[in-house]
């Protein structure tokens, strides 16, 4: 278990970057507006702001290599998806909130969660990945690399979405800026219903997922 998801390139995207950064295209040094596409350095695990024509570029399986991804764009939700305390637990996540994504390099499913430190590592036992979203569609949809399985757990129910990857570590950023006391604070309970209202609002409910029935475990 790591603080900051054991990857050096991704702790700038932990923290919010302002809207009027003269940023520029890290493969080509095109200039960039607040709003661009990022990729995933497969290699170095990290990502890179990116112009359209390289987001456009690396969105071809294979291209440079296969060592930069284009991170999609598309949000999906599995309302029907269950949370089960016994599968959560056996996760190895103390909190309610994670975020799950595929790394193709290390051939495992890597977990991160919030804390004030910034986004916490931990390893997945794929027996526990198993059983905890064996069944979920999401899980089977998504993008190595590049898509993430954003949890949180509220109640008896729970949401699960898929989501960019950047947007999960986005999500880590706002949290850790905004963290105060032992809990976090009004601050980032405000910030965390903001977050998952825009996801949500976003998501689309994958008609295939309705016959399947999402993930049942309890």
């Amino acid at each position: 278990m790591s603080a900051l998801g054991a990857a050096p390139g991704l702790r700038r995207y932990l923290v919010p970057r302002s809207a009027t950064a003269d940023e520029r295209c890290e493969l080509c040094s095109t200039g960039l507006g607040p709003e661009h596409r990022h990729l995933v350095d497969v290699e170095r695990r990290s990502l890179a702001c990116a112009c359209l024509a390289c987001a456009i570029l690396f969105d071809r399986p294979g291209a440079g290599g296969g060592r930069f991804r284009t991170i999609p764009d598309r949000y999906l939700a599995d309302p029907a998806w269950r949370t089960d305390p016994v599968a959560w637990h056996a996760l190895g996540i103390p909190v309610d909130m994670a975020f799950f994504f595929r790394n193709s390099r290390l051939g495992r499913v890597v977990a991160l969660y919030p804390s004030p430190a910034g986004a916490t590592e931990n390893e997945i036992e794929p027996a526990a990945w198993e059983a905890a979203f064996g069944a979920s569609a999401l899980a089977r949809a998504m993008e190595d690399d590049v898509e993430a399985l954003l949890v949180r757990r509220q109640d008896a129910r729970g949401t699960c979405h898929l989501v960019p990857v950047d947007v999960a570590y986005q999500l880590v950023g706002r949290l850790r800026l905004h963290w105060q006391g032992f809990d976090g604070g009004t601050r980032v309970r405000t910030e965390v219903a903001a977050f998952f209202d825009d996801v949500h609002r976003r998501a689309v409910v994958v008609p295939a997922m309705a016959g399947e029935g999402g993930n049942v475990l309890d």
